[in-house]
């Protein structure tokens, strides 16, 4: 037998790269054997590089393999690191510019080792948002970048300036941050009425760079984006061009480094999943800020679509009330005490009208279905002719919508039934023509049955369109959310009708804000300024009462309130499909959209959903529905990972309740989303 000394000694060499540290030369030789473990390399790592100091954030990245070696007890052999490995020991905390949905850019440390997951939530109790989990991060888009790059040029140190510096946050150590994310009983409070922070839990912030300075500038909303910077932002002109936005969210499952973000890059950090949950003005006034300015800019840049009666409401919400309110020294004046809290009062009314304190004729006997009945006017659209406009007797039960000639016929059998159940419902009002309709959009074998029902005033509207909301999402008018829904409702119906008042348009150049930074730029070309600001006015006079918060989340509401809200578009290729068309995927259901004329054509609702699986070799997601139904697409405008993510994350928001002391299961988030490549 040869010893196996006379072949040399079982160790090698491993060479080992510091990150870029002034005192400290570059690179290691580092003389290892396989049973070496994790822990014990970076222990001999740290003893050859004679530095006294803190290390405990540093970690090995290994370059070829893309991954972080963070397991310290495995073994190299177990790694499967080998002599022609490349290792880097740098810190796992780094700096990370982050621009926030009111465009305000803050730079912070972040940890580069955690999932997306993980730093996210790191992120969001520095800056003290609750409901981590609706968050996320995006790569910027390179349209978007384009036109950055051109308008930095001129603007170098002006944009540095604009940086909030958090870089002191307790997330720089290793550590989490600000204490008790679900705790109330640790949460800084807030004014319900003007967002500023109470007085009295500002000291909590003082182990965070989160100051009362600082907490203002993300709970409030400052000055507003001239036209011409507006102009000079990505704005989306066709469906194709709102896929691109959202083909940037980063894997959720991954760590930033391992999806190529280097230090002091930028990323957007925005509102990934559309479901707000537990919104309350006492703690969460950065939350709230930061939603209605995500809205705010969707609306501006045209992300999402609105007729010009709503442009005008949100013209109005933001600019002279918003803008002036968050600018007056009056809106810091209130106190907590002055209004009971507004979350809190609506909750307490539900309480009242589920406990039977103020029942509705419609309900009066708790025994009997809950049904409609009345006079509505029915139009179907004919492609070759003009629409046919004709009053029936509708009556409303369950899920379903039936229409007779008339009152007596009733009894007998319905000349139609129409089955809601996960049909479209899009509003087609227009209040100041006294136009109430309801547009309807029911599945059927070959696409989609377009019916419009025409109401008489705002209140049938309200009723009728609440009920056809609910029928959408398999739910009857004996659920306890149809009358909040009727008073959504009607409370938007109410901002909407406004009527000239001379003496409120009488001088609107005496308005010291320019009325165009408040719309999108469609409504600048058709309009002068003068005239802007006197249409503004007159839907200001809905607004006028409100206080700072409820005007934001009045916003938030009305932004709800758009047939597209909440939707994330991606272009598909379904399997068996020759063309190309738009998958939008929402918090409760999926459709198919036309990609040339944006018309829906099938909807598929999660309620229906038996699985869903991605084949990663094909990259294609196959999912099944209730009564056989099945679909697969392969996804052309971003990664099917993103789109697996997106429907896995809605699931897991749906399960979460109202605890306090609840504890987020990351492991079922992950379970969900993550998907095994």
């Amino acid at each position: 037998m040869i010893s196996s000394s006379e072949y040399g000694s079982h160790s090698w060499e491993l060479s080992v790269t510091v990150d870029p540290h002034e005192e400290v030369q570059k690179e290691f030789l580092l003389q290892v054997t396989g049973d070496l473990h994790i822990g014990g390399l970076m222990l001999k790592l740290v003893e050859k590089i004679k530095i006294s100091q803190d290390w405990s954030d540093y970690a090995l990245w290994w370059k070829q393999k893309n991954c972080w070696l963070l397991k310290t007890h495995w073994t190299l052999d177990k790694c499967g690191v080998q002599a022609d490995a490349t290792l880097v020991f740098t810190a796992q905390h780094k700096m990370l510019r982050l621009c926030l949905p009111n465009m305000k850019t803050v730079r912070l440390k972040v940890s580069f080792s955690s999932v997306v997951f993980k730093a996210v939530s790191d992120i969001c109790k520095i800056l003290n948002i609750r409901r981590s989990e609706e968050l996320s991060l995006l790569k910027q888009l390179e349209d978007a970048l384009k036109k950055k790059k051109k308008k930095d040029k001129n603007s170098k140190e002006a944009a540095s300036e604009d940086i909030l510096n958090l870089c002191d946050s307790p997330v720089s150590s290793g550590l989490s941050g600000s204490p008790g994310l679900y705790s109330k009983t640790m949460t800084p409070i807030y004014d319900p009425i003007s967002g500023a922070p109470a007085s009295s839990t500002i000291t909590w912030f003082s182990d965070s760079p989160l100051t009362e300075q600082n907490c203002s500038i993300l709970a409030l909303s400052h000055s507003n984006c001239s036209p011409e910077t507006l102009a000079e932002m990505y704005q989306p002109r066709t469906l194709a061009d709102k896929a691109k936005l959202n083909a940037g969210w980063l894997d959720s499952s991954r760590s930033l480094m391992e999806q190529g973000i280097q230090e002091d890059d930028q990323l957007l950090l925005r509102f990934k999943y559309y479901t707000f949950f537990d919104l309350n003005p006492k703690y969460d006034a950065v939350r709230i800020n930061q939603i209605y300015e995500q809205a705010r800019w969707a609306i501006l840049l045209e992300e999402i679509d609105c007729t010009e009666e709503e442009m005008l409401i949100f013209a109005a919400l933001q600019a002279y009330h918003v803008s002036k309110l968050s600018l007056s020294s009056e809106a810091q004046d209130f106190t907590c005490e002055s209004e009971v809290d507004e979350v809190e009062a609506a909750l307490s009314n539900l309480e009242v009208t589920l406990e039977g304190g103020n029942t509705s004729n419609i309900l009066e006997d708790i025994t009997d279905i809950p049904k409609l009945a009345d006079n509505l006017r029915l139009v179907r659209p004919r492609k070759l002719s003009l629409k046919a406009i004709k009053s029936y007797w509708f009556v409303f039960k369950d899920t379903s919508v039936s229409y007779f000639k008339n009152k007596e016929s009733a009894q007998g059998e319905p000349i139609e039934k129409l089955n809601l159940k996960g049909c479209e419902v899009v509003p087609d009002v227009n209040v100041a023509a006294k136009k109430f309709g309801i547009k309807l959009l029911i599945p059927v074998a070959d696409g989609m049955n377009e019916v419009y029902l025409r109401c008489e005033n705002e209140n049938q509207y309200a009723r009728w369109m609440a009920a056809c909301v609910l029928a959408s999402k398999g739910k009857t008018m004996a659920d306890s959310s149809y009358h909040p829904e009727v008073h959504k409702i009607l409370s938007f119906l109410k901002m909407k009708n406004w009527t000239m008042s001379p003496q409120a348009v009488s001088d609107p150049e005496s308005i010291d804000m320019k009325p165009e930074c408040f719309v999108s730029l469609r409504y600048t070309k058709k309009y002068k300024p003068k005239q802007l600001a006197a249409r503004i006015l007159e839907a200001h006079q809905n607004v006028s009462q409100m206080t700072l918060v409820e005007a934001k989340l009045r916003f938030i509401q009305a932004w709800q309130s758009l047939p597209e809200f909440g939707l994330s578009y991606y272009i598909v290729r379904f399997k068996g499909s020759k063309k190309d068309d738009v998958l939008g995927v929402s918090y409760n259901r999926l459709i198919r959209i036309d990609i040339a004329t944006g018309d829906p054509i099938t909807t598929w609702r999660f309620s229906n959903m038996k699985q869903w699986n991605v084949n990663w070799e094909i990259r294609q997601v196959a999912i099944e529905f209730d009564q056989n139904v099945s679909i697969a697409f392969t996804c052309l405008s971003a990664d099917c990972k993103i789109i697996h993510e997106y429907i896995g994350g809605y699931i897991f928001l749906s399960t979460r309740s109202k605890d306090q002391n609840e504890k987020l299961d990351e492991d079922l988030f992950h379970k969900l989303t993550g998907g095994q490549e």
